[in-house]
């Protein structure tokens, strides 16, 4: 894929555009956004990113273009199941609903900081390491399996780095907006909304792990391993708002996601056959198995997705007694 200097330098400069105007116009103020305003700027950014896709069919190819759209619906269903930490870390710290808006935002940035430094490892290392999809197919696997085995998410938002910084820092119960440090009895302090960056920035740290992998298994392109994180990060914080309590009622997302991942980690590992260079796999030859076209890996793709979505709904419709309040898993 031939990416001029000038398309990405138009590509990062209207990524952090939109980041600014999110920041200074749409997040102005602390609110609880209502569905209308939610409904409007996810259609937006949803919109935005199907005519990026079309724009990359036609001026790139088809092929380039159907690795975004598969990239991109990876990507965003990861997201999604993204959402439902970012709910568990709000209600732990019970962070105020008008500054959640905030918060997300704040999230969303460092979040798209991690994704551009795996990105750019990743294509270091598939360029130099022909065997990193090997590994790369044996993280998504094993994770794949985790979900399997742990689908409950748990219902505390804190982690080792939060824990470690409530031992060490002197700590306030007092909110201010974004303010990390405010001056109390005359003494700095952390203000809660400090803690709630450090988990939504280790939670995003995690998350990348996972989404970085799974989308080189769809494209090697940083290009569109790039764009697609951004577009599956745009309205991410409407989503948050507007979905509510539909994400609860997506009760087999963790199951659909691990079967995702498993595909995308089998698809990674018969890349690695193919194009093996290892000397103690078939004497450094390449193994001659069948590969997965991207085009049947955007169908299970949309498959996987719609069928955890409509069976998720049909679930939670006809056993809601069954649904968990908290986070939408199955009870027991």
């Amino acid at each position: 894929m031939n990416v001029s200097t000038l398309e990405w330098s138009i590509t990062v400069g209207v990524t952090i555009a939109i980041i600014l105007f999110d920041v200074f116009v749409v997040a102005r103020k602390p609110h609880e956004p209502s569905m209308k305003e939610c409904a409007t700027y996810l259609a937006i950014y949803v919109g935005l990113a199907v005519a990026f896709g079309i724009w990359t069919f036609s001026y790139h190819g088809s092929q380039y273009g159907v690795e975004f759209f598969a990239g991109w619906l990876t990507e965003y269903s990861l997201s999604i199941d993204n959402l439902f930490i970012f709910i568990i870390i709000m209600a732990s710290f019970k962070v105020p609903r008008k500054y959640q808006q905030e918060a997300l935002l704040v999230g969303i940035i460092i979040a798209l900081v991690f994704r551009g430094i795996f990105i750019a490892v990743g294509a270091v290392a598939i360029n130099n390491f022909s065997w990193i999809f090997y590994l790369f197919g044996a993280f998504l696997i094993y994770t794949a399996i985790n979900l399997i085995r742990d689908t409950d998410h748990d219902d505390d938002g804190e982690n080792a780095v939060v824990r470690f910084a409530r031992r060490r820092f002197n700590l306030t119960e007092q909110w201010d907006g974004l303010k990390l440090v405010v001056k109390e009895n005359g003494r700095r302090a952390l203000t809660p909304m400090a803690l709630v960056i450090i988990a939504l920035g280790t939670t995003d740290l995690l998350f990348a792990l996972d989404s970085i992998p799974a989308i080189y298994g769809l494209t090697k392109e940083p290009y569109l391993v790039f764009t697609a994180n951004v577009f599956a990060l745009m309205g991410l914080r409407q989503l948050y708002f507007l979905l509510g309590d539909l994400l609860k009622r997506l009760v087999f997302l963790s199951q659909g996601l691990a079967v995702l991942l498993a595909f995308i980690g089998v698809k990674l590992l018969l890349h690695a056959l193919h194009e093996n260079e290892l000397p103690f796999i078939n004497g450094g030859e390449h193994v001659k198995v069948p590969e997965i076209p991207t085009l049947a890996s955007l169908g299970a793709i949309v498959v996987i997705l719609g069928t955890t979505t409509v069976v998720s709904l049909w679930y939670s419709r006809r056993h809601p007694e069954k649904v968990d309040d908290d986070h939408g898993a199955p009870k027991e």
